[in-house]
């Protein structure tokens, strides 16, 4: 569907302006007034990690006047591979401030607003009301309801974005005029059945295919050109080359925007989303040991059975001395668990302690009530015993 534009047109744009912008304003759909739209066009940018990085770069390149970056994050090398507004002299740097001085470099026009802050339900209503238009750059199912709860609850568009591996997805969702990302997914996925980009990966170039999808989403929302992706979820697969659409309706029975709404205000979204499950919390809960401790026990002879429950490409990366790579879905199958050993005290780990403690789980409900998990995974190893060995 066609929609109006989302903002006033600036007053004007100076003789710079006017030869910086020159290729969009000799597109008759986008025009001076088009680009004065843009000018004085609000866009907060929630995330400046992988759909974060392309989406703010071509945002400032485009002439959006105001670019909200909402980063607490601290720039990682692991993050280059994909997260190209930083670079190797960021390592170590404010994500936002990183990507602040990148839009400066890119386009001094622009003026950029940081919010150095975790995005919580104590602040979100105060930082989107003061843009035009989220764009979602996030990697987690809580923030993604916060998000669009936000967004709807304050009347605001918001350009969605998601990534993994070779696939991506985006759409725009407005519940004046389609659907919210609630009625696309009423319920967050059970804890640990979808995989993050930290667990599965994610080719650094989709960011870019998604990201400009964003962008591009946006400029036509700010400037009220082409067919927005409202009620359209477009899905890209990279190893096929292939885009499809699927159609979204606006649910009349959504939570959140359908004709009788329960949920009315912000709430506790890791609850809802069950970050960790309940099962997991509880099987944690004295059976958890430190990397130091399972050193220990590795120096003593103790007689234990180490458990890798990650993916057969993060072990290669990095493993723990001794440890027996099976995968948390063979456990999850119940294919692993014949071969668990009655004579041995299991220990699990995996990157960071939240899938072994899944597993943990799976095992106390099976009878193995003395088995652990290594709290910190591997990386807490790699940083208290091996730090010569990388991480990722």
């Amino acid at each position: 569907m066609s929609l109006p534009p989302l903002v006033e047109p600036a007053a004007e744009l100076t003789v710079d302006e006017v030869r910086r912008y020159s290729r969009h304003l000799i597109i008759p759909d986008v025009g001076m007034d088009g680009q004065k739209r843009l000018k004085n066009a609000k866009v907060l940018c929630v995330g400046a990690g992988g759909l974060g990085s392309p989406a703010l770069m071509y945002l400032a390149a485009a002439g959006v006047g105001t670019l909200g970056i909402v980063e607490f994050d601290t720039v990682d090398e692991s993050n280059l591979q994909r997260q190209i507004i930083h670079g190797q002299a960021d390592i170590g740097r404010s994500k936002a401030e990183s990507a602040r001085d990148s839009v400066k470099e890119i386009n001094p026009y622009v003026n950029v607003i940081l919010h150095e802050t975790r995005l919580d339900v104590d602040n979100v209503k105060e930082i989107f009301a003061q843009y035009d238009l989220i764009v979602d750059g996030t990697d987690n199912f809580a923030t993604r309801y916060l998000v669009n709860d936000a967004a709807v609850l304050l009347g605001k568009p918001y350009v969605w974005g998601s990534i993994y591996r070779f696939d991506g997805q985006a759409s725009v969702f407005w519940a004046e005029h389609g659907p919210c990302y609630r009625c696309l997914y009423p319920e967050a996925p059970p804890p640990g059945m979808v995989p993050s980009c930290a667990e599965g990966g994610v080719l650094g170039v989709l960011c870019a295919s998604i990201g400009s999808i964003q962008v591009t989403e946006a400029i036509k929302l700010l400037a009220g050109i082409g067919e927005p992706l409202v009620g359209r979820l477009m899905i890209y697969d990279a190893l096929e080359m292939q885009y499809r659409q699927v159609k979204v309706r606006k649910d009349p029975d959504c939570a959140l925007c359908g004709e009788n709404p329960t949920v009315t205000d912000l709430i506790d979204y890791d609850a809802f989303c069950g970050v960790v499950s309940e099962e997991a919390q509880a099987a944690a809960i004295g059976s958890t040991i430190t990397p130091k401790q399972l050193k220990e026990w590795q120096d003593d002879g103790e007689d234990i059975f180490l458990i890798d429950v990650r993916e057969p490409g993060e072990y290669e990366i990095v493993n723990i001395p001794g440890a027996t790579l099976i995968p948390k879905g063979d456990f999850l199958m119940g294919n692993a668990l014949e071969r668990m050993p009655q004579d041995k005290k299991i220990v699990l780990h995996c990157k960071t302690g939240v899938r072994s403690a899944e597993v943990l789980a799976v095992l106390h409900s099976a009878g193995f009530a003395d088995a652990v998990h290594v709290g910190g995974g591997v990386i807490g190893w790699v940083n208290q015993i091996e730090p010569q060995k990388p991480v990722y």
